[in-house]
Order: C-alpha cells, then sequence, then structure tokens
C-alpha cells in the first residue's frame, strides 16, 4: 500500500509540474505576453532563413516582440531591487533594449551596452509613474513630490554609475593601448583597483632602448677614434640649418620604433602579439659627455610624449661608457702608414638595464 501511495504521489508532484508548465507556455488568452515571445521566437527563426534586406526588418520585429513581452511579464510579476524602488523587469527589459540599440552581431555586450544599461533601466521605471489607468484607459499625471524625489534620486545613481562604468573602460583601454601609463600615477590612484601585478616601470620605453643598444654598439664599437668622435658629436638631437630635426640616435630610434609598431597585432612565433598603439609616443634622443680619463658618456634616451599626470614628463636612459684603446694598425680598418704602427680605436660597454626617472625631462644640452 505504501508504494502505491508513493506513486500517487509522484504522480501528484508531476501533475503539478505540468500544471505549471502548462500556465506558463499555454497563453490563457490571445492577448498576453507569451504571445509577443512566441512572436519573437517565430520572427527570428524567420529572419535565420531570410536574406537582406527582409532579415533586418523581421529580425528588428523579433526583437521588438521580445522587449514588449518581458516588459509586460515583469510588470505583471513586479519584483523591486532590495533597498531600492527599481523593479528587476525594469532592469531586464532595459539590458534587452540596450543589446538591441548598441549590440552587434560580431560583439553582442559592447562597452555602450554596459555602460547605458543603468540609465536606460532608471528611465523605465521613471516612466510608468507618469501614467495611470491600464490597457486602452491611460492618462497623463504629474507623479507626487515624493515621487519625483524618488525618481531623480534613482536617476541620479543611475548616472553615476554609467559614469563609473564608462570611468572603467576608459582606463581600461588606456592600460591596453598605451601600457606605460601603468607606471604612472594616474593608474595609482584610489579610484583604479588593479587586477594584475602592480607595474611601477614602462616596459616598452626600456625595449626601445634594448633594441637600440645593439644597433649603437655596431656603429662604434672598434672603430676608428676620430669616426667615433664625429658620430658622437651628431648623435643628439639638432635642428639643421632648415629646420629639421636630425640626430643619428634618433634616426636608429625610430627605426626601432617602426619595426616594433609593425610586429603590434601581428603572430610572431605563432603568439598574438597585443595590439598598442603607443610606440609613435615614444621619442629616442641621445646625451653625451666628456670622462676625465679623455672617454666619452653616451646616454641613449627614450622619451614618454604620452598622457601623463605631471606636467613635467618621463623618460628612460640607458648609459654607455666609450674608451679611446690602442691596437696595432695591421689588425684596424686603416691604411698603414708605419709597421707596427698603432691607432685608437673605440670599446663600448653599456649598462644591462634601464634607469625610469617618472618626474623629469632629460637637461638639453
Amino acid at each position: 500500500m505504501q508504494i502505491v501511495r508513493d506513486l500517487f504521489g509522484l504522480f501528484g508532484v508531476v501533475e503539478f509540474v505540468y500544471e505549471r508548465i502548462r500556465i506558463i507556455l499555454v497563453p490563457p488568452r490571445a492577448y498576453s505576453w507569451q504571445i509577443l515571445i512566441y512572436l519573437s521566437v517565430f520572427s527570428w527563426v524567420m529572419s535565420s532563413l531570410s536574406e537582406p534586406p527582409i532579415k533586418g526588418i523581421i529580425s528588428f520585429f523579433g526583437w521588438f516582440f521580445l522587449i514588449a513581452g518581458t516588459s509586460w511579464y515583469t510588470t505583471d510579476q513586479p519584483l523591486l531591487i532590495p533597498g531600492t524602488n527599481m523593479p528587476v523587469g525594469a532592469v531586464i527589459t532595459g539590458f534587452l533594449i540596450s543589446v538591441f540599440a548598441f549590440g552587434h552581431e560580431q560583439d553582442v555586450l559592447t562597452t555602450r551596452t554596459i555602460v547605458l544599461w543603468p540609465s536606460i533601466a532608471a528611465v523605465l521605471t521613471a516612466i510608468p509613474e507618469f501614467f495611470e489607468g491600464s490597457g486602452i484607459d491611460v492618462k497623463r499625471q504629474l507623479p507626487k513630490a515624493e515621487i519625483r524625489q524618488r525618481i531623480i534620486v534613482l536617476l541620479a545613481c543611475s548616472l553615476i554609475l554609467s559614469c563609473w562604468l564608462q570611468l572603467y573602460f576608459t582606463v581600461d583601454k588606456w592600460a591596453r593601448q598605451y601600457p606605460s601609463i601603468q607606471a604612472d600615477k594616474m593608474v595609482r590612484s584610489t579610484f583604479v583597483i588593479r587586477t594584475e601585478p602592480k607595474k611601477d616601470f614602462p616596459e616598452n620605453g626600456a625595449l626601445i632602448l634594448n633594441r637600440l643598444q645593439p644597433r649603437v654598439e655596431e656603429q662604434l664599437n672598434n672603430r676608428v677614434w676620430s669616426q667615433v668622435e664625429r658620430w658622437l658629436i651628431e648623435a643628439p638631437l639638432r635642428r639643421d640649418a632648415l629646420g629639421n630635426l636630425t640626430g643619428r640616435v634618433n634616426a636608429l630610434g625610430n627605426e626601432v620604433i617602426q619595426n616594433l609598431s609593425k610586429q603590434s597585432g601581428k603572430k610572431v612565433n605563432n603568439v598574438e602579439q597585443q595590439r598598442i598603439e603607443e610606440w609613435q609616443l615614444w621619442n629616442v634622443d641621445a646625451k653625451v659627455s666628456n670622462q676625465k680619463d679623455g672617454g666619452y658618456k653616451l646616454d641613449l634616451l627614450s622619451i614618454w610624449n604620452g598622457p601623463i599626470s605631471n606636467s613635467q614628463g618621463s623618460f628612460l636612459s640607458k648609459s654607455c661608457q666609450i674608451d679611446p684603446i690602442s691596437i696595432p694598425a695591421n689588425l684596424g680598418t686603416v691604411n698603414i702608414q708605419k709597421p707596427g704602427e698603432k691607432i685608437l680605436v673605440s670599446e663600448v660597454k653599456c649598462e644591462p638595464k634601464s634607469q625610469y626617472f617618472p618626474d623629469s625631462l632629460p637637461a638639453k644640452q
């Protein structure tokens, strides 16, 4: 007998579940929210079988029926977000409207979709307060003072939330397209939460100097000392008689930057490189100073010209010591004047790491 009771109890549960599903799926009348949802599904199926421009028109009506049906269902069974007067239905409907208005097939959740979602939901919450009645018997009305105050507070809070979301996407875009600003104070403030390891060093500026160093060493190392001195005179960035900027180090640096810019966004060794747009915001220069022992100190500089929180600017420096050494002439690249004659050539030694100066620009020579 117990088994029979259990079976009947099971049948009762199944019948209850079936009844609940039937109430949800079977429209009680022709004019109901279920009909609108079914029309939206039918429209999307038909749009998938159509070709433009008919496909776009049918898809438009599919979105219209979905938004109207969802809004109707959530209005019939209102549920407020705890601590607010905003219905959950307005949030859901606002999301659908935002996706329909600002999304696209490739990427449904765009920046505008998420940023404008809270504001649209707040507007949907406020609209019913300006009307009274139901169905076709609807009249306009001016909400009471306390309701108007509540609407203003809700709209203001939603707009502030949208502004904060826009700030997040803006800073995130800066950090992805201009990674070097992560070493600046603008992303070390109290309103930016880091999800990555802290970076206090502009790695791209150091990468430019690391790529520039072997090019400079190739042009200076083991070269005749008189040629090296002439090269060092022309190394810093200067203006010629026509007003154009010239400099040997700057020319080499521009080649390095162009190569790095071409690699950005492409596959290198089957690895997709990050697409960044900051390379053209770096400038390369040099500073030459005499040493007491007769050598020279060459400072390779990568100067940041992009967004920065201070007015002074920032730059990185890598120092190279260039000293004259004496070698037999028959080992050099000059004509031998006398057997056993010695000549002076250069020896270049560069520091392994770059130094970062976050709140200053290099002194002009």
